[in-house]
């Protein structure tokens, strides 16, 4: 069989995607198909191709011998002779066969074989195509919808678009443009099925990839990503050299990559934030774009975090339908509660289990910072705590050093409530007193240094008073700064 096929071959492969030695193997198959149709078996069928693809020839292996039993596998060796002189009862020698001799039937059995492995191959390199792509962005046209599901031309395939991974704030028309992320790859009876999608958050992190060179290169990482697609995604990220700032990088130059995403989103709501590994920043960051004053861990185990912020705040952090902070506890995966200040302060929270968590964390510092002000304490009268501003007293230790007298100055608080006050602090806070230092027998002999009459320097011995704290000495009856009265006792040095 002498044909000029190469190019046929080569226009296949281009058309179809199927390579050239595939293409040889179906027109192999084809050949030793027909023959079996015309001779009842192959067994003995071999194809050869010329050296530059143009020729292919099809041979029928006999053995020779001397009184045929089976024309199909056997030649005489007289005949065998006609083609080769040198034949020998025993040898085998290739007859070739012409394809014209082979009748109707099996001309039209070799054209079927040959069709169905040619989509068998197209089918399996396509699969294999598109499997490997999984997880990456492709583009293609609308085609038509039914029943909400998107069929979209994407060339040599069709994929499709369930209304389940279709974004609520898009709509589309025919051969509009969509770019959407493969998610799936599934054989059916048919061939195989694409699956894309536009609501993964995989597809968020793809587009990144696409705007953000830093992304892409993984100088900028991306920790996690939680969306609700159509209306707001949380992007947090972390940055693995110290001068590149991974907000930064995100949001680009006047915000140009950013904007290209939300373009991309149909106008959906992007907060990049970053990432850090103490949960409590991290929390503080998620919660964004609202400014959180503080997050306070209840339960380290549960995952359970209390963010206070400011009352300006508090619609802001919680968001529309309580999506912001919703999308916060997925980010985190912590249960966050979002309370104000005036929310906080009603809450009964066990002050050995905010400095247990504190201390679990290695924050003993900022702990006792976040009780640096009696408006930080929990439970505090807020009556009290707009008094005492008024008079400028903010922080605990200004309040511990106040006189009852000073006290009585602040109106509208009643002596009960300073004390109510006062135990507060003394279950949050933990008060270290100052020792005095020791003063050198050397120093105090100067100080009761005898004078040059003989008599010593020394004033009377001071005392410091039960109630107040005040100094007091041996002559006096009464406080000067409390008013309490004062007796003294003496014992008689023994003998």
């Amino acid at each position: 069989m002498a044909t000029d096929m190469s190019d046929a071959i080569r226009q296949i492969s281009q058309d179809r995607g199927i390579s050239e030695e595939l293409i040889l193997k179906t027109i192999e198959d084809t050949l030793v198909a027909a023959y079996k149709r015309r001779f009842g078996s192959a067994d003995n069928a071999i194809v050869r191709f010329s050296d530059d693809n143009r020729e292919v020839s099809i041979y029928a292996q006999k053995q020779i011998v001397d009184g045929v039993y089976d024309p199909a596998s056997e030649i005489d060796i007289e005949e065998a002779r006609e083609l080769n002189p040198d034949a020998e009862v025993g040898d085998e020698i290739l007859i070739e066969v012409d394809p014209k001799d082979f009748d109707r039937g099996a001309v039209q059995s070799a054209k079927q074989t040959a069709h169905q492995s040619i989509r068998e191959i197209q089918k399996d390199t396509l699969y294999s195509e598109f499997r490997d792509k999984v997880g990456e962005i492709i583009i293609g046209y609308y085609q038509r919808e039914r029943n909400g599901t998107i069929y979209v031309d994407l060339g040599k395939i069709e994929g499709i678009l369930p209304r389940k991974f279709q974004s609520p704030r898009e709509t589309y028309h025919v051969n509009d443009r969509i770019k959407a992320l493969i998610t799936e790859v599934n054989k059916t009876a048919s061939g195989f099925q694409v699956v894309l999608s536009r609501t993964h958050t995989d597809f968020v992190r793809a587009i990144f990839e696409l705007e953000v060179p830093e992304v892409y290169d993984k100088t900028v990482e991306i920790h996690k990503i939680v969306r609700e697609p159509g209306y707001r995604t949380k992007l947090a990220v972390y940055s693995n050299r110290e001068d590149v700032d991974p907000v930064g990088a995100c949001v680009g130059l006047k915000g140009v990559r950013i904007q290209a995403v939300i373009r991309e989103l149909e106008g959906e709501k992007i907060d990049i934030l970053k990432y850090d590994p103490d949960p409590r920043r991290f929390i503080k960051n998620a919660l964004s774009p609202a400014e959180v004053r503080d997050v306070i861990v209840l339960d380290e185990g549960k995952h359970q975090a209390l963010a206070v912020v400011n009352d300006s705040q508090l619609s802001l952090a919680i968001g529309k339908q309580g999506l912001n902070v919703r999308l916060a506890n997925r980010l985190v995966d912590w249960n966050i509660d979002v309370k104000t200040d005036a929310q906080f302060a009603e809450m009964d929270i066990a002050a050995e289990s905010r400095r247990a968590v504190s201390e679990l964390f290695g924050d003993a510092e900022e702990y006792e910072e976040e009780f640096s002000r009696i408006a930080e304490l929990p439970g505090v009268s807020q009556d009290v705590v707009d008094a005492l501003k008024k008079g400028n007293v903010e922080f605990i230790e200004d309040f511990l050093a106040l006189t009852p007298a000073q006290l009585k100055e602040f109106e509208g608080v009643s002596e009960e409530q300073f004390d109510a006050l006062r135990k507060l602090i003394e279950e949050n806070v933990e008060i270290v007193e100052e020792e005095e230092e020791e003063v050198p027998e050397q120093e105090e002999a100067e100080i009761l240094e005898v004078s040059e009459e003989g008599e010593e320097e020394a004033g009377p011995e001071e005392y410091e008073c039960p109630e107040c704290g005040a100094k007091i000495t041996v002559d006096m009856s009464v406080c000067p700064n409390c008013g309490i009265g004062l007796s003294f006792e003496y014992e008689e040095d023994e003998e």
